[in-house]
């Protein structure tokens, strides 16, 4: 282990160790990944060879695998800096082999890390690396003896002072680069520092609302400090608001080094040593030990809000879609009027108008009334989607008041329009509708949200639709690839419609990029409806490797092949022939019990299938065209409406969680302003309970899920309002 290049480590091993997953699933797992198979063909199409990993496991070991090559790529470069540097030895060698982060790698190499021309660099050019060296043998005499040999006035070294200085600053720096003295610094700070903030002075204009009161004068434990916390604490020091820092008993640390270096030892050459250490400790270990603290913490920070983020998005994508209704969508507005944008039971625009129910230069509440009646009337509208922003609660009224006074029939929805000005100023949104103003595409864009939340958010940037926290203080690339994993396994799980589906839809489909989606979308529009998912292969630039990777997902509801209408991928057509041929049954639920008798090992060694294919078959068999979203609660039709007035501690209300954070969820309750429930108030606890973090709330909710809450308190001069799962009896 003495040559610049460390010895190869088996990533695939060492992935299966951290993952604790079966060594022969990790590498048949990578070897399909490397094969350039897309993990949701894999845990779906490939459950035989993968052991039946789920995508979160798929996604697992492909980001450690990158990660883990990362390290081993990071210890080659620098194994090979130092021995160009003629300091290679055996216990680097060691050391770097056995290193288990980036952070403990970056550490070895320091000292040999080429840097600036220091006080320390200096020093040892005037030759004064010979006087540090007695130093380090504590001799018993005087320490201005020894040092007298190596004033050297050409080098700048006059007097006494002089070279003590100099040997001061060679021992700070090694000191100050020493790998083990770092790591028994972090660590010691890791477990007794604090995390402290305090108010900027002359800050309070810039924190009107008072953001970040709660961080004015905060002190918590370093290994106790929360995610959102962290986060908080940086926005509020980047808005200079706050300032932040690490606090630590550095008597103690003082202590330690001088154990270390100098023992039970006195003396001039004692206190040489004890001082350097001392300076090192204050300009080169607390700063960096600070700084790797503060970017660990954010980047764990930030790590568990890309996943929140992530979560989130899921479930809003995930939402059950509104069938098989006639949508008005209505986006309040005061000045400029109201848009409404009428779309069909398949989201198709009919027709849009602008109303003025509000107090403006333009108030015409009758108007606008007659209005509403006539396009429900002659559209057969049966709800109306209202957008959750500016006046909604005040268009939530005057739909409750046609609801009493005229249209007994109709129903309205509040819908979270996050986003809906970013898809209807976009691209797409003008491709899409060339003719229209913004504010009528962004009442189509509400409408159809809440016909098929998936088909229109997949439009709109994730970052704008409003379901993470400090998002845009989260690193973009890794933000990115969280989300784009998100949107790959929610559109895949869910399937499209070949014939109907978006450009932005088909692009998340496995084994589909941004270019064969528009060429689909092109070849559709110029030869027609697909009648087969085969007629793919004559998609331009939609290679085999493609097609295989994306047939499963892609439905033809009213195709040539009803086997193209289910998830069962093109490969195992033989098989669901054969079932049906056996059994002289048809697709659909009539034939679940005869199908399902099959699913068992010995059919499975008979038909030359594994069982979980075999299983798939029989099940997509018996629910052809089924949607995974049809089975999750939609949204909460309403008649009346409420405003932050009329809420009082106790009452109970159903609502739609908008938002999870680590502190709790936002839950729309109808009022235009979201309630909180924090996590306090998500479960029941008992004096058993030390720590109310020790509650996950996303154990307990989900975007998109209907609650029930109880009111706990409600700030109407602050529009805040809280909320609670744990009943409430009012008093």
């Amino acid at each position: 282990m003495t040559e610049a290049t460390l010895p190869e480590i088996d990533i695939v091993a060492a992935v299966a160790k951290e993952l604790t997953l079966p060594l022969n699933k990790v590498r048949a797992t990578a070897e399909l990944l490397a094969d350039g198979n897309t993990v949701p063909f894999i845990s779906r199409y490939r459950k035989e060879v993968t052991g039946n990993l789920d995508e979160v496991q798929i996604r697992d070991i492909q980001v450690t695998t990158k990660r883990l090559d990362d390290l081993q790529a990071r210890k080659q470069s620098v194994a090979k800096a130092i021995r160009e540097q003629n300091a290679w030895t055996a216990t680097i060698a060691k050391n770097l082999a056995t290193a288990a982060s980036l952070q403990a790698v970056e550490d070895i190499y320091l000292p040999y890390k080429q840097k600036r021309r220091t006080k320390a660099t200096i020093a040892k050019e005037a030759g004064l690396m010979g006087m540090a060296q007695i130093v380090q043998t504590f001799p018993a005499t005087s320490l201005a003896e020894s040092a007298e040999a190596f004033i050297n006035p050409a080098k700048g070294i006059n007097t006494l002072e002089d070279v003590l200085s100099g040997v001061h600053e060679i021992f700070a720096e090694v000191i100050g680069e020493n790998a083990g003295l770092r790591e028994w610094v972090r660590k010691y700070t890791l477990d007794n520092g604090l995390l402290e903030s305090k108010q900027k002075r002359g800050a309070e204009d810039k924190d009107q609302p008072r953001v970040y009161q709660l961080y004015y004068d905060f002190a918590q434990q370093i290994k106790r400090v929360r995610n959102h916390q962290v986060l908080a604490l940086n926005r509020g020091e980047k808005e200079n608001v706050l300032s932040v820092n690490v606090r630590v008993d550095v008597a103690a640390i003082e202590r330690y080094l001088k154990f270390r270096l100098v023992g039970s030892r006195t003396g001039a050459a004692a206190d040489v040593l004890t001082a350097a250490a001392n300076d090192a400790y204050k300009r080169f270990i607390a700063p960096a030990i600070e700084r790797e603290i503060r970017k660990s913490l954010t980047d764990v920070a930030a790590t568990d809000a890309i996943k929140v983020f992530g979560k989130n998005l899921y479930h809003l994508l995930m939402g059950a879609p509104l069938r098989g209704r006639v949508v008005l969508g209505f986006d309040p507005g005061i000045r400029t009027g109201s848009k409404l944008a009428v779309v069909d039971e398949n989201g198709r625009f009919l027709e849009k108008a602008v109303i003025y129910p509000h107090k403006a230069a333009k108030y015409d509440p009758q108007g606008a009334k007659q209005v509403i009646i006539g396009l429900v009337k002659k559209y057969g509208v049966s709800l109306v989607a209202i957008g959750n922003g500016t006046a909604s609660r005040e268009s939530q009224a005057f739909i409750a008041d046609i609801i009493k006074t005229d249209l007994p029939a109709l129903q309205y929805v509040v819908v979270n329009e996050s986003g809906a000005s970013v898809y209807s100023a976009s691209d797409v949104a003008r491709a899409e509708f060339p003719d229209l103003h913004v504010e009528e595409r962004s009442a189509i864009s509400i409408a159809r949200r809440l016909q098929d939340p998936m088909a229109e958010l997949i439009k709109i940037d994730p970052q704008a639709v409003g379901v993470g926290q400090y998002q845009h203080d989260l690193p973009t690339k890794e933000l990115d690839a969280e989300l784009n994993a998100v949107l790959e396994t929610a559109v895949n799980q869910v399937g499209v419609n070949l014939n109907t589906a978006s450009p932005q839809l088909l692009e998340h489909i496995a084994g589909l990029t941004k270019t064969t989606a528009a060429n689909i979308v092109t070849y559709r529009d110029e030869n027609g409806p697909f009648t087969t998912r085969t007629e793919l292969k004559k998609v331009p630039k939609l290679g085999p490797k493609a097609f295989e990777q994306a047939a499963g997902f892609l439905r033809i509801p009213d195709g040539k092949n009803v086997l193209d209408n289910t998830d069962i991928h093109p490969e195992s057509y033989g098989l669901a022939s054969t079932l049906l041929k056996e059994t002289g049954s048809q697709p659909g639920p009539s034939s679940a019990n005869v199908l399902q008798a099959l699913a068992n090992p010995a059919e499975a060694e008979r038909l030359q299938v594994g069982l979980p294919t075999l299983t798939d078959v029989i099940e997509s068999l018996t629910h052809p065209g089924r949607d995974l979203r049809d089975g999750t609660e939609g949204a909460i039709l309403r008649t009346d409406v409420l405003s932050v007035k009329d809420l009082k501690p106790g009452m109970q209300l159903q609502g739609t969680v908008r938002n999870v954070v680590d502190f709790g969820a936002f839950v729309d309750i109808g009022v235009h302003e979201d309630g909180l429930v924090h996590i306090k108030n998500m479960v029941k606890t008992d004096r058993k309970t030390r720590h109310i973090e020790t509650v996950n709330p996303y154990n307990y909710v989900a975007v998109g899920d209907i609650v029930t809450v109880w009111v706990k308190e409600v700030d109407v001069q602050r529009a805040r309002i809280g909320l609670s799962m744990v009943p409430i009896v009012a008093d």
